[in-house]
């Protein structure tokens, strides 16, 4: 492979990542429906190059989604699920929510308005979603395994939703809670749902 074709190539990438980073900061900036033009301006891409990676802007968007939940796939993992004190576990993954939180926020309520009309976010918002209900059920096993099964599903269910994009979204966003004083709301919340399984 010549040294012009590698350059071609590098320079190709380098665009790419320049348009689909692009997106997800005016996602950040709440320009959840963004334009070819818009994303051109803003990456330093011609619009011709722009129209020439991807076909349309739903293709752009969902590949700036799919990047960014590459980049970001780490914090959906939590160690140790299930072990340890119960508050350790609690801070653990009201700590590791809100991480993820603070870095897909804008990315989620891209996916979220995108959802009813596009399949594969759709199933990609299930599948996390899904992947976190699990979480929530290893890391609480100790203390909701034992309950009957109508029991057990209640309180699963309010600590998903708890723990899930909507509740921080509401925190942090609605009532303006800072990341430290909506920790403390979660931790308090989801330690009461525990203590209710007792009542």
């Amino acid at each position: 492979m010549s040294l012009e074709v590698d350059g071609r190539t590098a320079r190709r990438n380098r665009n790419l990542d320049a348009v689909l980073d692009a997106v997800l900061e005016l996602f950040t900036e709440d320009s959840l429906e963004p334009g070819a033009a818009d994303v051109a301006e803003r990456s330093g891409v011609s619009l011709r190059s722009v129209y020439r990676y991807f076909d349309d802007t739903e293709a752009l968007v969902r590949a700036a989604i799919a990047r960014n939940l590459e980049q970001v796939q780490p914090l959906f993992e939590i160690d140790d699920l299930g072990e340890g004190p119960l508050e350790g576990r609690i801070e653990r993954i009201v700590d590791r929510r809100l991480a993820l939180y603070e870095e897909t926020a804008p990315m989620t309520r891209a996916s979220l308005r995108r959802a009813s009309g596009n399949d594969l976010i759709r199933e990609q918002l299930d599948r996390n979603q899904r992947a976190m209900r699990v979480q929530v059920e290893q890391m609480f096993a100790t203390e909701v395994d034992g309950l009957a099964a109508a029991d057990r599903r209640e309180v699963v269910a309010a600590l998903d939703v708890l723990l899930g994009f909507p509740s921080i979204e509401h925190l942090r966003r609605t009532r303006r809670l800072s990341g430290r004083d909506a920790r403390a709301v979660l931790r308090r919340a989801v330690t009461a749902v525990l203590a209710s399984r007792r009542a």
